[in-house]
């Protein structure tokens, strides 16, 4: 397939839609020869977090000099972001010759009625990522799971070192109502004997992740349990804050690259992981396991992609998300700020809006391209106290541009929030593109 035949071919798995469940994915990697198995791999789930902590420690590995896959989902502009080894993404040839060579398994597994149907959109970018890495031989893979984490096509590994970054309500419809069913979910990438990481500090959540790794005698580390302390220390202007992260046996100090107090709780879990990493499989440096705190970058995280005026992208689309966003704002955004929002249909609308308007003097609906987005007057439905500074702009270069010149005449900033689909497509916009709409 060239690259077109490869985007329209997927494109033709998103109907499939998610299907949660690990006997495809294991049918089409034991078709593929099974490639997972050929590699050691960190699985790091969680609600909001995974994918910062998943730079962080890639970088940290790759700092050692160690060929480190990642795996991440979603991308924001191309596909091919989500496949990396090191700071480089997969080539695009690279990309279409491995899910060719998917795509082929697939067919030939369907055929012969092993598969019952096709694989997803999600379980075919899994199978290609674990090609490509045992092909290029690397060292450790770094494995974003996508959904949950019990039936999320990445579990299908048994990793040296799992991590839980994080819970809150997400994908409520797939995971449950009540953060003790979410926790049990995520809960699922622990593995008998392997030790995990969890940056939980919900008690109630917490105590189901504890609970689980006991029954499977996993050694546990709770990143903030007591005596365990962390404190934050504000910077001047933006430069964020300072961390301190105490162990009994340590004191860490440190200030990432990546902004917000919730990029601190992010690190503490990263330095935990990569420490324990660092007494069971090979030795890493304290000096650059630090450095790599301070180096990573992940976009689409309070990403500042222009200065005058200033705007930043982030990609919170839930509750705990925007309060992360919502402190980082109040703390160092001191101009006015223009708002740039879209968002799934099937997320908190209201509850994103009660979070994140009353920080705007003037807010702009719009939409993404994606079958799930939600209509800018079903958000304004939901949001109707703040009608009197709401602009609706379906188009979103459009809103964009409509949110530059409300900055301009303001003089302040703009956040532009709500989904990774919308900071992908102001980013293709940025970039030139033409398909943003």
């Amino acid at each position: 397939m060239n690259f077109a035949q490869c985007r329209a071919y997927l494109d033709s798995l998103q109907v499939m839609g998610i299907k949660l469940g690990l006997d495809s994915v294991r049918t089409l990697l034991n078709g593929l020869d099974n490639p997972h198995l050929r590699y050691p791999t960190l699985l790091v789930a969680g609600t909001n977090g995974k994918g910062s902590v998943c730079a962080m420690l890639t970088r940290i590995l790759s700092l050692h000099g160690l060929r480190a896959g990642l795996y991440t989902s979603p991308h924001l502009v191309s596909v091919e972001e989500r496949i990396r080894i090191n700071d480089r993404q997969i080539s695009s040839p690279e990309f279409c010759r491995v899910l060719t060579a998917v795509r082929q398994v697939a067919d030939k597994l369907l055929r012969a009625g092993k598969l019952p149907s096709p694989p997803t959109h999600f379980e075919v970018l899994t199978c290609a990522a674990l090609s490509y890495f045992h092909e290029k031989r690397v060292d450790i893979a770094v494995l974003e799971v996508g959904l949950g984490g019990r039936f999320d096509a990445t579990n299908v590994v048994t990793p040296i070192l799992s991590v839980i970054t994080s819970i809150s309500r997400d994908h409520e419809k797939y995971l449950g109502l009540r953060l003790a069913h979410i926790a049990f979910e995520k809960a699922g990438i622990i593995k008998p004997g392997v030790p995990v990481v969890s940056g939980v500090d919900k008690r109630t959540a917490a105590a189901v992740i504890r609970k689980r790794a006991r029954e499977l005698e996993a050694p546990f580390t709770g990143v903030f349990d007591p005596p365990n302390r962390f404190i934050a220390l504000k910077g001047e202007r933006d430069r964020g804050y300072k961390f301190i992260y105490k162990t009994p046996e340590k004191r860490f100090v440190y200030s990432p690259r990546l902004l917000g107090y919730h990029q601190g709780t992010n690190a503490a879990v990263a330095l935990s992981a990569a420490t324990l990493l660092g007494r069971r499989w090979r030795p890493l440096q304290e000096k650059l396991i630090l450095r790599g705190i301070a180096e990573a970058f992940w976009p689409g995280r309070l990403e500042t992609v222009r200065r005058s005026p200033r705007v930043i992208l982030d990609g919170a689309h839930n509750p705990d998300g925007a309060l992360a966003v919502r402190a980082y704002i109040k703390d160092f955004i001191r101009q006015p700020l223009v708002l740039l929002f879209a968002v799934m249909r099937d997320k908190d609308i209201g509850g994103l809006a009660r979070i994140l308007f009353p920080l705007a003097e003037k807010i702009i609906l719009t939409k993404f391209s994606f079958h799930r987005a939600a209509e800018p007057a079903d958000i304004l439905d939901q949001a109707r106290s703040f009608a009197g500074r709401i602009l609706i702009e379906p188009d979103p270069g459009r809103a964009y541009r409509s949110a530059l010149a409300e900055a301009r005449r303001r003089k302040g900033s703009v956040l532009v929030i709500g989904s990774l689909f919308l900071v992908g497509a102001i980013k293709a916009l940025l970039a030139g593109k033409r398909d943003i709409a």
